[in-house]
């Protein structure tokens, strides 16, 4: 299948800026669909979790529409921005009453308040890459690039870390598990290179298992 013919998806958290994510894919010539349709979210070639807003209502949403273990079990590409990227991991601690918040547990990582030290929060503007793991959704991406960031949490540095970033400490740019990848910033909101990133994912092998069943125990 040609890529430009595959199924893309955006899913619909309920809590999400979607309009801007999904023009920055149509202006690559992709098409895209917005669903919280678990049937079109398990036959996507692509899967991409946006995030604006809450780790407590996001996590809210998507346990009211049931796509909890569907988004759990998908074995196709999946691509999440911010907010989607910090759903993906175990928990989270962004919420209003301090209650952590469990989260998707794709990724064990707990994402943290940001030690921005004497820096404004929250974290607001453009900001470099400091370091680049061979990955490729990274794919003509180098140390030093400008990305749009807008969070006070975030992921700190694992083995799951595929970049990073430096704003009062360093924390996890980007971070990746099998078919999971997650960035921090927003590439729908960076540019050339933001729409760099999203090529590259659009661009992944289409894999024929798009779904996995989830284990009996």
């Amino acid at each position: 299948m040609n890529s430009k013919n595959q199924l893309n998806v955006i899913v619909d958290t309920g809590c999400a800026n979607l309009s801007s994510v999904k023009f920055a894919v149509e202006r690559l010539g992709f098409q895209v669909t917005i669903t919280d349709d678990i049937a079109i979210i398990k036959m996507a070639d692509k899967v991409i979790l946006p995030g604006v807003g809450s780790a407590k209502h996001a996590m809210k949403n998507i346990r009211a529409k049931g796509l909890v273990e569907t988004l759990q079990n998908l074995t196709q590409p999946v691509l999440g921005f911010c907010l989607g990227m910090q759903l993906m991991c175990r928990s989270s601690v962004e919420s209003s009453d301090g209650e952590i918040v469990e989260c998707l547990d794709i990724i064990p990582i707990e994402i943290k308040a940001l030690e921005a030290k004497n820096q404004r929060l929250p974290h607001m503007g453009w900001n470099t890459l400091t370091s680049i793991t061979e990955h490729p959704v990274f794919k003509d991406i180098n140390v030093g690039d400008y990305f749009y960031f807008v969070h006070s949490f975030a992921a700190p540095l694992s083995e799951h870390t595929i970049a990073t970033c430096q704003y009062g400490s360093e924390f996890s740019a980007a971070v990746a598990k099998d078919n999971f990848i997650g960035c921090q910033f927003h590439p729908e909101r960076s540019s050339e290179l933001g729409s760099k990133i999203i090529m590259n994912f659009l661009e992944l092998p289409i894999l024929n298992s798009k779904s996995k069943e989830p284990e009996i125990s």
